[in-house]
């Protein structure tokens, strides 16, 4: 994907999204492919990850996440390189809906997927996905400063999906915090239950 800018001239320029400089710029890091992954982790210094204090933010992109069996996707950070995934985690989540046929529509705080002080999992997305050819996830993970040993450490999400055997159109957006002031070096995925039967997930470093 190519991106047009302006240098400091006003002219038009054009550059990779894997490679964007100038203000504010974003590296690609790494990419992990599922095939029937009961998890998929990015540990800072491991398979040539990297999440320290080398960039502020760091973004995460999914794409056709596919399960192995009806389940939700997750995420959870680890202060001790991997060793353990639970750090205790405040947030929110809100959901967008639309049916297939027009019959339907919902827009709500989801308090079913929010969490105050849990150690367990974000839900990233409102509906559990389905394994029909037609049900995947998509979306965008952000982590702030995750070096940081003075601040917590936030992040967003959005995830559209459609779920139930593909006739809903679902838009999941979660905020929240890790509430340590220990640095978070590793950040695992998995479904609920069951595998992460395909999709890609990609990391990218922002100055």
């Amino acid at each position: 994907m190519s991106i047009v800018k302006l240098n400091n001239r006003g002219v038009r320029s054009a550059t990779t999204f894997g490679s964007i400089s100038g203000l504010g710029e974003m590296r690609f890091i790494k990419k992990q492919t599922a095939s029937s992954s009961a998890t998929i982790s990015f540990v800072d210094g491991t398979s040539d990850v990297v999440l320290d204090n080398t960039y502020k933010e760091y973004l995460f992109t999914f794409k056709n996440i596919h399960p192995s069996a009806q389940a939700a996707f997750s995420f959870n950070g680890s202060i001790d390189s991997g060793s353990n995934y639970n750090v205790a985690k405040t947030t929110t989540a809100f959901n967008a809906a639309h049916k297939e046929d027009d019959s339907g529509t919902n827009l709500g705080y989801e308090s079913t997927y929010d969490l105050a002080q849990g150690t367990g999992f974000q839900i990233l997305d409102q509906e559990n996905l389905a394994t029909d050819n037609d049900n995947g996830l998509a979306g965008t993970l952000h982590l702030f400063n995750p070096s940081s040993t003075t601040f917590v450490k936030h992040f967003i999400s959005r995830c559209p999906h459609n779920a139930s055997s593909g006739i809903w159109c679902n838009d999941t957006h979660v905020a929240g915090y890790f509430n340590t002031t220990s640095a978070i070096d590793a950040v695992q995925f998995k479904m609920a239950s069951g595998n992460i039967d395909a999709g890609d997930i990609c990391l990218y470093g922002i100055n």
